[in-house]
């Protein structure tokens, strides 16, 4: 059986590809390797599913540090408001959280996932699972359709590769679109993890001493070797047995992978402001003024009604200041250097985990080949690529989900509108 229109991937940029291709009058057929459709959209968002994100369209891109700005004509097509639209039309009511996330009012993935795969069967798509493909069939400059494992072949006007990227593999991230890319031509620029927490060997994370340990809305920066802030983050983050996790530490991440590399250097300072509200001075004199109110007390007791007590000894060893020192006793340099490492408490990181234990793949099929417009490769005709297979990744908090969807639905959309 010949289609319009060949689908690889059932994720979410695969499902949208598959939905907007069929609205569009094109004869779809899905294919997907694993057992069961969305599976990774099944666990994002802690298995809640952030559908979108609520911001405004540049400030949605500035999110989206790994070429966001490619995404502006696909947002012209399908934007996060128009992914908002769609999904309310079927029947999941969304609410809106903090930093602008948007998830289904049930708080569960499962109602999202479901409801793209009925809309996928609704418009008559054809589903194939368990059927991997071996290949991609091209005849010369164009695409033919696909070969399976199997040994068969489907032929297609066009095809679409939305295949993810190679973190989370257990969800049938392989990263098996990238030689189908290759053997049409494509270049794929070099992967690598991001939204991944990050590994040190610092003594203190070593030692586990603080392993388990969360912190709320601290700011985390990333310094390269010659002193320059390369970003700077908000948020929650905790100290693991190996390093450091939690947002604020993932949206950091591919900063520190990317200046290890550049720098050719075996770590990179990060630095860590438990009160990024004060200047130094400002947490200088809250926490003498905290001593001063209880002059007869060891600082150590004083101060952790202000700092975490697993972390202080730490940073009181760090700045030269005894535990059991009262406030008459306060050495003043000293007590500077404390509100200094309070402001900018220093960790050397030497990496991160391995993309497969990432929440998403940096690089990927490079923009270059392909149309902006229309997620078709410049390279091959009606060959189109859609979600985390392509070189663009953003931050956790919807802006991955929503560069799926936005180019999932424009691939789909521009491969139907080739046979119309």
């Amino acid at each position: 059986m010949s289609y319009n229109v060949i689908v690889i991937g059932g994720g979410p940029s695969g499902l949208m590809s598959c939905i907007a291709a069929a609205s569009h009058g094109a004869k779809v057929l899905l294919i997907d390797k694993g057992d069961k459709l969305g599976r990774k959209l099944g666990i994002s968002g802690g298995g809640r599913c952030n559908v979108t994100n609520a911001k405004e369209l540049d400030e949605l891109i500035r999110h989206i540090p790994g070429n966001g700005r490619f995404l502006y004509s696909a947002f012209a097509h399908f934007s996060n408001k128009d992914i908002m639209a769609f999904f309310e039309g079927l029947g999941i009511r969304l609410k809106e959280e903090d930093r602008g996330r948007m998830f289904p009012v049930s708080d569960k993935a499962k109602t999202v996932v479901d409801a793209l795969v009925s809309k996928v069967r609704s418009l008559g798509v054809d589903i194939r699972v368990n059927s991997p493909v071996r290949r991609v069939l091209y005849s010369g400059d164009r695409v033919e359709g696909v070969e399976l494992m199997d040994g068969r072949r489907i032929e297609a006007e066009s095809v679409v590769i939305a295949t993810g990227g190679k973190s989370v593999p257990h969800t049938g991230s392989t990263g098996d679109g990238y030689a189908w890319a290759e053997a049409g031509g494509h270049t794929i620029t070099e992967l690598y993890p991001t939204e991944v927490p990050i590994t040190s060997k610092e003594p203190f994370i070593r030692s586990k001493e603080l392993q388990g340990l969360s912190l709320r809305d601290i700011t985390l920066s990333v310094w390269n070797p010659k002193g320059k802030k390369l970003i700077e983050h908000e948020g929650d983050m905790i100290f693991t047995h190996f390093g450091l996790s939690g947002p604020a530490v993932l949206r950091c991440s591919q900063f520190v992978v990317k200046a290890l590399k550049q720098f050719n250097v075996p770590t990179v300072r990060m630095t860590l402001d438990l009160f990024p509200e004060m200047s130094v001075d400002e947490v200088y004199n809250h926490t003498l003024s905290l001593s001063k109110a209880d002059p007869k007390k060891q600082i150590k007791n004083v101060l952790k009604s202000a700092v975490s007590e697993r972390l202080l000894p730490i940073l009181l060893n760090k700045a030269g200041i005894a535990e059991d020192v009262t406030y008459d006793n306060i050495p003043k340099q000293p007590w500077m250097e404390l509100a200094k490492l309070l402001k900018a408490f220093p960790i050397e990181v030497n990496g991160t985990l391995s993309i497969e234990e990432a929440f998403v793949t940096g690089g990927g099929v490079n923009l270059k080949e392909i149309d902006p417009k229309t997620m078709q490769s410049k390279l091959v005709s009606r060959l189109f690529f859609c979600g985390e297979i392509l070189d663009i990744h953003g931050y956790t908090g919807g802006y991955n989900i929503t560069a799926a969807f936005t180019t999932g639905y424009t691939a789909g959309m521009s491969a139907a509108e080739e046979h119309s």
